[in-house]
């Protein structure tokens, strides 16, 4: 998948909200693309903008996101239903929010199963059976008639999980899936995604605030700030080496196993408003790095 030139912005009484700023991305086959930065960043907007699931008032204003020599941004409605859900598939954030209360878990996963295939109902359990077994959900066919308030997070994130890869997609997104997790689902959870890539042959974009994940699984990491990108580079380059002063503060703040006695450091002030971005750059007021440069450039040169 190839993202170029990406513009989104959600238009609200108070004004344009400026969400994904002309950012430039690539996902390679085979491998996990960790996409970091704190809340209100643009991470989720950009993966709501490459599936195409924006919420009104947001618009796709620019760009183009490539997938397997589609422009999806292109696509009619039904050669996107085509492909999203069986190609390109998303576990949202807030799983439990993400599925209907009023449905029961066999019609979820029916929905998704018959949506792409002229299956039958009994096919369509069969397969549903077999999935809610390989993720080690506790007695699949009575989890089937339960409804999604009737499940625990973790149960709900491997339903959700178990739904996404239906039908093997090659491109999997999966935004802050470890959240409200504790730390035996989160472990349980991450071993997944590393079976998906695996098993699976998948590639995956993984949207976090946690930079511990990052360094589990991630091969390249995006650092988003203010909707751009302001540093991409492999993980080990990253964590060894950032470059640009907002991924050196967010590395700052992770607690350390060799540095017991380190004091952790915040980061101060609060991300620019989206609505009226300054015309330097967007961290300048936050970063103790800062040069005359900074000043007068909305994307100053960095260096070591």
């Amino acid at each position: 998948m190839d993202i170029e030139n990406l513009y989104t912005s959600f238009y609200t009484k108070e004004g344009e909200v400026k969400a994904v700023n002309g950012i430039n991305l690539s996902l390679y086959e085979k491998s996990i693309l960790g996409v970091v930065g704190e809340s209100g960043s643009g991470k989720s907007a950009t993966a709501l903008s490459i599936m195409r699931l924006l919420p009104e008032p947001g618009v796709i204003k620019s760009g183009s996101v490539h997938f397997e020599k589609l422009n999806v941004l292109e696509l009619n409605y039904e050669e996107l239903r085509q492909v999203r859900g069986k190609d390109m598939a998303m576990i949202f954030q807030e799983p439990l929010s993400a599925l209907n209360p009023l449905v029961n878990i066999e019609t979820h996963m029916q929905e998704v199963l018959q949506a792409h295939s002229s299956m039958s109902k009994k096919e369509a359990k069969d397969i549903s059976l077999q999935l809610l077994a390989e993720f080690d959900i506790p007695y699949p066919s009575e989890t089937l008639k339960l409804y999604p308030f009737q499940l625990s997070g973790g149960q709900i994130q491997r339903v959700m999980i178990a739904m996404s890869m239906v039908w093997q997609p090659r491109m999997l997104i999966a935004d802050e899936i470890t959240s409200n997790l504790d730390v035996t689902l989160q472990a349980d959870v991450l071993d997944r995604l590393r079976r998906l890539i695996s098993e699976k042959q998948s590639s995956i974009v993984l949207i976090t605030h946690d930079m511990g994940v990052i360094a589990q699984l991630a091969e390249f990491v995006a650092v988003m700030y203010a909707g751009s990108i302001v540093e991409y580079s492999s993980t080990i380059d990253l964590f060894n080496k950032p470059y640009h002063p907002y991924t050196d503060a967010l590395l700052q703040t992770i607690p350390r196993l060799d540095q017991p006695n380190r004091n952790l450091e915040q980061i101060p002030g609060n991300p620019p408003d989206l609505i009226d971005l300054p015309d330097q750059c967007p961290y300048l007021f936050r970063c103790n790095k800062a040069t005359n440069q900074c000043r007068l450039e909305p994307r100053p040169l960095l260096r070591e």
